[in-house]
């Protein structure tokens, strides 16, 4: 499984997180150490215990993500939570695990609190990168999974992936925060100089500026601002070496107003003629998918009545088997009622076994089915994202080459000048009898 951890405060604002009804399914697996049995109250608890002491991220947070394809038990989620917990140093802090299905991928949250009740102090959580990623690690290998490329060489790790910062940016525009990262590296890698580079970056919407905190920075028509050392994964003075210094470029306000009078207007015409036509697409996937999610819905509400009627019926049965008065006091001395007892005990395992392999075997089938929808989601989303890239490849040559026309007109302007102040007759022809007020009005300035 990929852990991916971070201490925090906001407890609201998580729980709200983990129940939001963008994912298809939430399940609130358990609630643990906690009054309340709600996770928004679970966490005010905790926000609660924490005034006591100086601590501001009170939480601990963790993100189980085994490969998309694994049918992983709830047992497995359960064990790898308690291998965390072993390595963290949080045995026996209050936590909370929810369970979250979106586009036929499963995953699970957990999330602890820091504060130990009885000493009114925060857990330390030092280095607590490295020791999930040795968890996560065995973890692959203890399930047989295949082993991603990071593991095995730090060096092949997935430079697409990217952080919440990164990901909330994308969501504002509309993109697909991995694909967008993907293309600036692609850029990156298939240029070698400036203007290859930057080249690249205008064929996907995208266009160097110099960053008000970072030396370089990539700038999308919609106006947000994009680290190039975060997005490339290369260093700044490796940047610097293949783009020149940074006081070359336009500022970030500037490149803004550049979009705008250029870019901006034909660019988000088109793009919404392709979402209204990517929209049109979907409309009967889309509720192909409702349709399916209510059904899966149905269908495990179906399962969980029936198992707890079952199980409300077995331990029933169970119970009669303690037998009371007289009898029950011989059962006692003779020992009978251990043996009745560690018998109940021992089918009651099994019936929650054979339960959770039931609600396994369903969530499984379903994950089946909804991920051969996807596919066809994919599918149309990758059709569109191809025309969208399309226009902002035609758009960047378009303008790339108004700007050179416009160099060479002022370039052409500026030689007649020279040329008329020193007396000769030199000037071209296509810029006689015109003056510069006359080109600026004809093409509204000069390029930079």
């Amino acid at each position: 499984m990929i852990l991916k951890a971070s201490q925090r405060g906001g407890g609201r604002d998580l729980a709200v997180h983990l129940l939001k009804p963008e994912n298809e399914h939430v399940e609130v697996h358990e609630v643990r150490g906690f009054c309340s049995e709600t996770v928004l109250g679970a966490f005010k608890e905790a926000q609660a215990i924490a005034l006591g002491t100086k601590c501001q991220q009170y939480l601990f947070s963790v993100s189980l993500n085994p490969p998309e394809t694994a049918s992983v038990p709830v047992d497995a989620f359960e064990g790898a939570i308690e291998k965390i917990e072993d390595q963290l140093g949080l045995t026996g802090q209050p936590r909370v695990i929810v369970f979250h299905e979106k586009e036929g991928r499963r995953h699970c949250h957990a999330v602890w609190s820091r504060i130990d009740a009885e000493t009114m102090t925060a857990r330390q959580m030092s280095h607590f990168k490295m020791k999930l990623n040795a968890v996560s690690k065995g973890l692959y290998l203890e399930h047989g999974w295949e082993l991603p490329r990071g593991f095995i060489d730090k060096g092949l790790r997935d430079r697409g992936s990217f952080d919440l910062a990164h990901w909330q940016q994308c969501k504002r525009m509309g993109r697909d925060p991995k694909q967008l990262k993907e293309a600036i590296q692609t850029a990156w890698a298939i240029s070698d100089s400036r203007q290859s580079f930057e080249a690249a970056l205008e064929a996907k919407g995208l266009f160097l500026a110099r960053g008000d905190r970072r030396a370089h920075v990539a700038v999308t028509y919609e106006g947000e601002v994009l680290s190039l050392s975060r997005m490339t994964g290369q260093k700044s003075k490796e940047i610097a070496a293949r783009l020149g210094k940074p006081e070359e470029y336009r500022s970030v306000e500037e490149t803004k107003q550049h979009i705008a009078a250029t870019i901006a207007p034909k660019l988000r015409h088109l793009l919404k003629e392709n979402e209204r036509a990517k929209v049109e697409a979907m409309l009967p996937l889309e509720a192909k998918r409702i349709a399916m999610r209510d059904r899966h819905r149905e269908h495990r509400q179906e399962l969980g009545d029936a198992q707890r009627q079952r199980s409300e019926a077995e331990g029933k049965a169970r119970a009669a088997r303690l037998r009371k008065g007289v009898a029950g006091l011989w059962d006692r001395l003779t020992g009978r009622r251990k043996e009745t007892l560690r018998q109940n005990e021992a089918e009651a395992l099994e019936c929650r076994n054979r339960d959770r392999t039931e609600r396994h075997d369903l969530v499984h089938d379903q994950l089946t089915e909804r991920r051969g929808l996807q596919r066809e989601i994919v599918a149309v989303r990758s059709r569109f994202a191809a025309r969208a890239e399309e226009l902002h490849h035609d758009l960047g040559k378009q303008v790339s080459a108004n700007e050179l026309e416009t160099h060479t007109l002022g370039e052409n302007f500026r030689s007649a000048v020279r040329n008329e102040r020193a007396g000769t007759d030199a000037c071209p022809r296509n810029l006689r009898g015109r003056t510069a007020t006359h080109l600026n009005h004809e093409k509204g300035g000069f390029a930079r």
